[in-house]
């Protein structure tokens, strides 16, 4: 039998880790009246290939592969992937009260829903690659978000898509920290 080496701990702790989003509120989750055309939109933002839940997914992938080497950045992760959740809970409130519904599948034109996938998240190994990755990702989720709000014409709706962007920039800007 061989002999055992020393166990292998990761200390990295993330008590008291918080949403990391700018601190100003979010407007009413509110509509003017139910659209199921915007519900979709709304639903490529909650979980198609661009959406929250990809973000969510892709920066708690980053943090598994960062937090027992790089405790400081995987905590920014950790408090940027809660901030997207937080997004995901108001977009399904946007969601329901247009008369959509959630089940994690984007309605698409042949009319057979595409449901969300992990092959959606990049997987890109090592700090860099995790960091500019997630910089891209939030440029193309700014992107999607200020094609919806052009598509809505619904103020309500708007005002809290516009919310989200307000945090998405400032995910950029602690990843452009992150790098240095």
């Amino acid at each position: 039998m061989e002999a055992k080496g020393r166990p292998v701990q990761n200390d990295c702790s993330f008590s008291g880790v918080s949403p990391l989003m700018l601190p100003f509120p979010y407007p009413p989750t509110k509509v003017q009246e139910q659209n199921q055309f915007y519900a979709n939109l709304l639903t490529m933002d909650y979980c198609g290939s661009v959406s929250e839940l990809t973000a969510i997914t892709q920066y708690i992938h980053g943090e598994s592969c960062m937090c027992c080497e790089h405790c400081t950045q995987a905590k920014t992760l950790i408090g940027i992937a809660m901030a997207e959740m937080m997004h995901l809970q108001k977009l399904a409130e946007l969601i329901i009260l247009l008369g959509g519904s959630i089940n994690f599948a984007v309605p698409t034109r042949s009319g057979r829903p595409q449901m969300w996938t992990p092959e959606y998240v990049n997987m890109t190994g090592g700090m860099s690659g995790i960091i500019s990755s997630n910089i891209e990702a939030e440029r193309a989720a700014i992107s999607q978000y200020e094609q919806h709000m052009r598509m809505i014409e619904d103020s309500c709706v708007n005002a809290v898509l516009a919310r989200i962007v307000q945090d998405e920039e400032y995910h950029i800007m602690l990843l452009q920290m992150m790098q240095g």
